[in-house]
């Protein structure tokens, strides 16, 4: 029987409770009771009472044994106690207290919901079973520097109970005794996983700009190189007639356009490529993909895909989202070398705040979730968060650039989407791409370039380039093709040559990079002398393209380096036209 007098000794209460308390113990029972009485300074004190009858022969009551003891100072500690462990329990952060020898004594509702344990499943258990797959060396070193000067902090990867990983800023204090000695180990821990994955994505996106500053200065040389190449073809074409030369232009012209293509991609995780947005049904894409998989892609690996009928648009670019599902298909093939099963599906997904937890890029709305999955060898922890570097690869010499997945992740951010990847060793690999939507757009026919090559009457055009390579074909092109060329090295001389020629000149092609005088000067100081000229202007670099796109905008047209006969002939015929 437990009894508890809270009032004075002539109150209503103290009268039941002395009734009740008498009644129990004339019963001839073993009577506990805790008591809270009154002192006659007016304290209130908490007596734990015991009184127990004593019977005679007969077995009746002859007396009774009582005995009483204050615990006033024990239920006070035991209700801050209690107060405390209620504060804990508010906190986010997981607050764990264990024995020396690791098992668990304390734990918060924090700690359940970090690890997902409850109290009573984790109290008594040993906190190295539940929280590690395996015991890291940094534990050593903790428990040593815990033991030496009483306190440790750090950060540690454990595991969830759903063997999730979790990453903990984790703060240890050594709790003694009375007399010195180390009873147990309070421990607080945080959960930065969000922080700590969001860090990585920071990090690597500032290594991306790094590699984009190089590619940016090495570019425009590239094109230069392969600018000459490209444009002789066409002359070459006709100078060598016999099949088997045809042949050796062909393998010649592929591999000057693999050429500008790696460039391309450099230059497109670097920096971003120009998008030429349009509304797209993802759904197109993925049966032409998948059409092109089933007839290049090995037999062993088989092909499925799962797209919806409603699937909403997005507004991009067709050709560089045809890049995105085209490497990541690729980079799944080079994961089943002995065969295996790829999947590319597609939904509709509004994404939430909660997104944030996967990209630093993710923003909330609708989207079109396309992922790319395989039952390859997957990847690894230790190489998960390089795979979108520019240039890292896992395969052999000859067998890769490292610029597919750059390419892939570049073209992503340029639609204000991103990219998520769930891999495990020997079970495969999912990479998911999040575009934006367009649900009520509607879909617009691309409009197709004209090929065929356009014959000039005559017409003298002014090429000025500091590449002497690119000046020479370019100008056996034009030649070839109905024009008259004369040609310049720098903005100051090209100057001195259009005052020679002012009255015949109907064209300049301008270079924007050069020294002396850079292109835009030139192109100023032209406009001046005569603002009805017709002047086209080329590079290599596309940044530079869109910066003399917003600051000389009375220019016919813009070419980027390395261009074909076709495109250069086209724009010298479109341009001369917009005057005319």
């Amino acid at each position: 029987m437990n009894a508890h007098n809270r009032g004075g000794a002539g109150t209503a209460d103290a009268r039941a409770h002395r009734k009740t308390f008498w009644e129990a113990i004339l019963s001839k029972k073993l009577v506990q009771a805790e008591l809270i009485n009154t002192t006659k300074d007016g304290r209130l004190r908490t007596i734990d009472s015991s009184v127990s009858p004593i019977l005679d022969d007969q077995s009746e009551i002859a007396g009774f044994l009582a005995i009483q003891r204050d615990v006033t100072d024990q239920r006070r500690a035991e209700e801050r106690m209690r107060e405390q462990a209620a504060l804990l329990d508010i906190t986010q952060d997981a607050v764990i207290v264990r024995t020396m020898n690791d098992e668990i004594l304390f734990w918060n509702k924090g700690a359940e919901r970090i690890y997902g344990w409850s109290a009573e499943e984790a109290i008594g258990r040993n906190a190295l079973e539940i929280l590690y797959k395996h015991i890291p060396k940094q534990l050593e070193e903790a428990n040593k520097s815990v033991l030496h000067s009483g306190e440790w902090s750090g950060e540690l990867s454990q595991i969830r109970r759903d063997q999730n990983e979790v990453i903990v800023e984790s703060r240890w204090t050594l709790i003694r005794d009375k007399n010195g000695l180390p009873v147990s180990k309070l421990t607080v821990n945080t959960d930065v996983t969000s922080k700590k994955r969001l860090e990585k994505q920071f990090l690597r996106a500032q290594r991306m700009e790094s590699v984009g500053t190089l590619a940016g200065g090495i570019a425009h040389d590239l094109n230069n190189v392969l600018a000459p190449v490209l444009i002789s073809l066409r002359i070459l074409r006709g100078k060598l007639p016999l099949p088997q030369d045809q042949a050796l232009l062909d393998r010649l012209e592929s591999t000057v356009q693999r050429g500008a293509g790696l460039v391309k991609q450099v230059l497109t995780f670097s920096r971003g490529a120009e998008i030429a947005r349009a509304v797209l049904q993802i759904r197109h894409l993925i049966e032409d993909i998948k059409r092109f998989v089933k007839e290049t892609f090995p037999a062993s690996i088989e092909i499925t895909t799962n797209v919806p009928r409603d699937l909403w648009t997005v507004s991009g670019d067709a050709t560089q989202i045809h890049q995105i599902l085209l490497n990541l298909c690729v980079n799944s093939r080079d994961a089943m070398p002995n065969g295996g099963t790829l999947t590319i599906a597609a939904e509709n997904l509004v994404v939430d705040d909660n997104f944030d937890q996967l990209d630093v890029d993710a923003k909330a709305g609708a989207h079109v979730a396309i992922s790319v999955s395989d039952t390859g060898i997957g990847i690894s922890p230790e190489i998960r968060d390089k795979i979108f570097e520019p240039f890292f690869t896992t395969k052999e010499v000859g067998r890769g650039t490292g610029l597919g997945l750059s390419t892939v992740y570049a073209i992503v951010k340029g639609h204000g989407g991103f990219v998520h990847v769930q891999s495990e060793v020997g079970m495969g690999t999912i990479f998911t791409v999040y575009l934006p939507a367009t649900p009520s757009q509607r879909i617009e026919q691309p409009v197709k370039e004209p090929q065929e090559l356009i014959q000039g009457n005559g017409e003298l055009i002014l090429l000025v380039d500091d590449e002497t390579a690119i000046c020479e074909i370019t100008r056996i092109t034009l030649g070839n093709n109905g024009y008259r060329v004369i040609t310049s090295g720098d903005g100051a001389d090209a100057l001195t040559q259009y005052f020679s020629h002012r009255t015949a000149i109907k064209l300049v092609i301008t270079d924007i990079s050069m020294p002396v005088m850079d292109g835009p000067a030139l192109i100023r100081a032209l406009r001046r002398l005569d603002p009805e000229l017709c002047v086209i202007a080329t590079t290599g670099l596309e940044d530079k393209l869109k910066v003399a796109e917003m600051q000389l905008s009375d220019v016919q047209t813009f070419l980027t380096k390395p261009y074909t006969a076709e495109k250069l002939l086209t724009g010298v015929h479109d341009a001369l036209r917009s005057v005319s």
